[in-house]
């Protein structure tokens, strides 16, 4: 008699893989498959983070926070304030006058640059096929990134209104 047909009906052998040939019944239509990414004990420490779970709340919280941001600002800028036709240097210069809106637009550059790149991360990671090509794709992306940052805080900061 084989294990497969020793075992009593409903037991959790019945999901399991004996003897190479799973057994399959109604209430076990599939063999027991070990998610891919369970931890053990072999698992690198470098994998054992919760990077991709931080990465995911962030993407969905830094969305809504942009969406206000984002509708704010078009909402300011183009009814409240006069259209397009009010928006020039002195209108800038007058907005980055006050920390608020120096605060509301770093805040947009920030969130907007970090959503963007943490999309375009994932995108780098799921079609990028060999790891040289993901690092190189993804010590670009992370180094424009910063980049972008960094000058457009330097800009929000030290933007001189009486530059002539």
């Amino acid at each position: 008699m084989s294990a497969e047909t020793s075992s009593p009906a409903g037991s959790a052998a019945d999901a399991t893989v004996t003897d190479s040939a799973p057994r399959y019944d109604v209430d076990h239509p599939a063999p027991f498959i070990e998610p891919p990414r369970a931890r053990t004990q072999r698992t690198p420490k470098a994998t054992r983070t919760n990077f991709e779970l931080y990465g995911w709340l962030f993407m969905r919280l830094s969305g809504i926070v942009l969406v206000v941001l984002v509708l704010g600002h078009l909402l300011i800028q183009l009814v409240l304030d006069g259209g397009v036709t009010k928006i020039g240097f002195a209108f800038v210069a007058g907005r980055w006058a006050s920390p608020f809106w120096q605060g509301w637009d770093l805040l947009m550059l920030w969130l907007a640059m970090l959503h963007g790149a943490n999309g375009l991360r994932t995108v780098i990671n799921d079609y990028a096929e060999r790891p040289n090509t993901r690092f190189w794709l993804k010590t670009l992306l992370f180094t424009a990134t910063v980049f972008t940052v960094l000058l457009g805080t330097l800009v929000i900061f030290t933007f001189d209104p009486n530059i002539r």
